[in-house]
């Protein structure tokens, strides 16, 4: 099956007519375990549901034409990095949305809206993951396949072709540097 995934996803690359209806159920289940996997890091209702999230990266995988998918590993990694994207905007969103997109607020309520609150946090990764994507790279594709991605130390080794003890070790390092760095994001600069 693995095989098959690579060759399809190559023949869509190239063109291929009926590559991507032979993908879709080869690679749904796979795409559905990462979503939800997502899911349970958010609160109930604080982020996309399950299935929306995996149709809308799914159609960002396959829409993308300039890609040249090696196998299904680095599809899997480009899905993860699709995923965190997808919840960036959505978080983006809703932040505009609690704001009033831009518009005067006139009423206050002081109830703590813990789903902004969750938007706001995964705002506050993502600028602290650009940092991170300066000076390591290969770190912040880590935190894309486990975080964003769901994938096992394994799988996410398999991805991004790196030992598992590396994974290990960057996964590690990503979490310290990420606890320090959002220690500080709720702080006035």
């Amino acid at each position: 099956m693995p095989g098959d995934i690579t060759e399809l996803l190559v023949a869509h690359g190239q063109g291929r007519q009926g590559a991507l209806d032979e993908l879709v159920p080869l690679v749904y289940a796979d795409l559905r375990r990462m979503a939800r996997a997502q899911a349970r890091r958010q609160s109930p209702g604080a982020s996309l549901d399950t299935c929306a999230l995996v149709h809308e990266a799914y159609l960002r995988l396959v829409d993308e034409r300039r890609a040249e998918w090696q196998d299904r590993r680095h599809f899997y990694a480009v899905a993860s990095m699709a995923m965190r994207q997808i919840l960036i905007d959505h978080a983006r969103r809703r932040t505009r949305a609690k704001r009033g997109g831009g518009q005067h607020v006139t009423v206050v309520d002081d109830v703590a809206d813990p789903v902004s609150a969750d938007a706001e946090q995964l705002l506050d990764l993502d600028r602290a993951l650009a940092r991170m994507e300066e000076t390591d790279p290969r770190t912040v594709r880590v935190v894309e396949c486990r975080y964003f991605g769901g994938l096992t130390e394994q799988e996410t080794a398999e991805a991004l072709e790196m030992s598992l003890r590396t994974v290990q070790r960057e996964w590690l390092k990503a979490r310290a540097w990420l606890r320090q760095a959002l220690q500080g994001a709720g702080e006035p600069a």
